[in-house]
């Protein structure tokens, strides 16, 4: 099967299976979409969720952010990984977006990445869900479920990852491809204990096959017992 064939397969199987997959941070605007996106490097969305459920209660605009102390602000977002280093982070980028862009997120992507704390990641996460422009950002989800079915290389690296699904999937497609590869990665094709034996894409993954592979073994086995009588 070539390329582009599999990755037409992938997402339409895909498709079928999370048909309304989103983005799962929990935010009212671009604003609070960054911070929490920037919250949830190494950290999961449930527990994100959880933090901003208050702080998105006690700060609303960047000044909220810089009218308190540093200290008061890791102690609002202390169960958050890293703390400390992104309490830093949203008060500088917070300073940024006054100084330079009237308190607003700004639109283009070459912008974003320039903001302490955002990444390439964080900015496709923005544009795309915030200002509706296509984009594809590789989470670990992404990427471990992009090398397991062999659309991507096992040593490629993130950015690898994105360009080759940019170049695989239809530009329209890259947003909702993005959110419905991370509820697979989050939800079936997990990191500990995959789906495989129930997995509609197991035609295509050479590594679900390989993690089958002892199980039909013994399955063979035990229907050769049978047919000969030891059963």
């Amino acid at each position: 099967m070539k390329a582009k064939e599999k990755m037409s397969h992938i997402l339409r199987v895909i498709s079928e299976m999370f048909p309304d997959a989103h983005c799962e941070l929990n935010h009212g605007n671009p604003f609070e979409l960054t911070i929490a996106v920037l919250l949830s490097a190494q950290c999961t969305d449930e527990t994100v969720n959880k933090v901003t459920a208050n702080l998105f209660q006690k700060y609303r605009s960047p000044e909220d952010y810089l009218a308190v102390p540093q200290d008061e602000l890791e102690q609002d977002i202390r169960r958050i990984g890293l703390f400390r280093n992104k309490a830093a982070n949203i008060q500088k980028l917070c300073r940024i977006l006054i100084d330079e862009y009237e308190g607003q997120i700004p639109h283009a992507h070459e912008e974003l990445v320039k903001l302490p704390g955002v990444g390439r990641k964080t900015a496709n996460v923005v544009v795309s869900n915030a200002f509706d422009v296509p984009a594809i950002a590789v989470d670990t989800h992404v990427e471990r479920v992009s090398k397991r079915l062999g659309v991507a290389k096992p040593d490629d690296s993130v950015l690898e990852v994105e360009k080759k699904l940019m170049k695989l999937v239809p530009r329209e497609q890259w947003t909702d491809t993005h959110h419905r590869l991370i509820f697979f990665g989050r939800y079936h094709c997990k990191a500990q204990n995959p789906a495989c034996s129930v997995c509609p894409l197991l035609d295509v993954c050479k590594e679900g096959q390989k993690r089958m592979k002892p199980a039909l073994n013994r399955k063979v086995k035990v229907n050769k017992t049978k047919l000969n009588g030891k059963g």
